[in-house]
């Protein structure tokens, strides 16, 4: 017997904005799912993995004990990186020059961490 995993769950304050930004960063759509009790927002999930977001009104205070690892797809690591910054993601600590490196450790709009590795 084994578990696959089904969702990668975030907490937030505001999680149809923080979809939005995610849907954006992966290009997959954002739907909302209104179940009584538990609303929530998805991202992705067409045979893979899905990123949910739900309401938590509880402000983030510490460092993410997980986060997600991403690789630039279609251009440079410069250039995802300038596109998630315009999509509202901001850099926490710039280890391209760095050893060990390579990444950009970023946050997104709710100070989640999250890392852009190399192309």
């Amino acid at each position: 017997m084994r578990s696959a995993i089904l969702n990668i769950t975030f907490d937030s304050t505001d999680p149809q904005r923080l979809a939005a930004f995610w849907s954006q960063v992966t290009r997959h759509p954002a739907s909302f799912h209104d179940v009584p009790g538990n609303p929530f927002w998805t991202v992705g999930g067409e045979g893979g993995v899905r990123l949910v977001f739900v309401r938590d009104p509880e402000a983030k205070t510490t460092k993410n004990r997980l986060h997600l690892d991403l690789v630039p797809q279609d251009g440079s690591q410069a250039a995802e990186l300038a596109r998630l910054q315009s999509l509202g993601a901001h850099i926490q600590d710039d280890r391209r020059t760095k050893s060990p490196g390579g990444w950009v450790i970023l946050t997104d709009p709710e100070n989640n961490e999250f890392c852009l590795e190399s192309d």
